[in-house]
């Protein structure tokens, strides 16, 4: 059986792979849809022309890993997509954010993206696609986002020697760098602080952005970058010292003091 993975699947961007997938891909049979809301996940079965199943756990808990560990060791299945699309962020500075909020941002986005990474690799056969989350925040340091970005530099690192290592096995990796996507990711990051109003400027439409996720990753592209202003931010980010790009950040962080 021919089938697609996706983390962080009961909302947002995870939600989204899941219908687009579903949509787009006759050769899947079925989707493995991961996260923790066990309703918002059984919610699109009816939603999806493939069968949905459902594996309400969370991914930050070792005998969670293990139990989804266990049941491919069981069935076997031939994994065509893996989608690691679980993730959040909390918006403040470092130590103003309670510690397992800080913690578990970086054991959701990384050490549970790699774990699942890990367990479904010897699944995958020639052609399969991986995609994994990184961010326009991967880019450079974000002060009051710290822990965030950082999780998500790894990411994208992590994601790029794993293309290199991979391409051999024919099995792609692409890691996806948006911006700001009108998604549930805010809601939760807000309840720590309030997003910069240049960010909600930029905010993304979730569709567009797993749209082109998907062609990106079946044209080979190690990494999908979405509209003009994040392909901006990542020249920047390149082309200028992060020592000055941080001076920037606290000129607008008076900026908004003053005001």
């Amino acid at each position: 059986m021919k089938i697609a993975i996706v983390t962080g699947a009961s909302s947002g961007m995870g939600k989204e792979f899941v219908m687009q997938i579903a949509d787009r891909f006759n050769g899947i049979e079925e989707i493995w849809a991961i996260a923790r809301r066990q309703e918002s996940m059984e919610a699109m079965a009816p939603l999806v022309p493939v069968r949905l199943r459902v594996f309400s756990i969370d991914l930050t808990k070792e005998s969670s890993l293990m139990s989804l560990g266990d049941t491919l060791k069981k069935e076997k299945p031939e994994i065509k997509w893996l989608i690691n699309a679980a993730g959040y962020g909390k918006i403040g500075s470092v130590g103003s954010v309670n510690l397992g909020d800080e913690m578990g941002m970086v054991d959701l986005n990384c050490r549970a993206l790699i774990a699942v990474t890990h367990m479904v690799l010897p699944y995958m056969s020639q052609n399969s696609r991986i995609i994994q989350f990184a961010s326009a925040a991967s880019f450079m340091p974000q002060p009051g986002f710290a822990i965030y970005a950082a999780t998500k530099s790894f990411v994208l690192s992590y994601s790029r020697a794993l293309n290199v290592e991979l391409n051999k096995k024919g099995i792609y990796v692409t890691a996806v760098c948006p911006g700001p996507v009108r998604t549930e990711f805010f809601d939760i990051a807000e309840t720590t602080g309030e997003i910069p109003i240049y960010k909600k400027v930029v905010m993304a439409d979730p569709k567009k952005v797993v749209r082109l996720a998907l062609r990106d990753s079946m044209m080979g592209r190690s990494i999908s970058v979405y509209g003009g202003a994040m392909k901006a931010l990542r020249f920047a980010a390149k082309a200028m010292p992060h020592s000055l790009i941080l001076r920037i950040y606290k000129g607008l962080d008076l900026m908004k003091v003053k005001n």
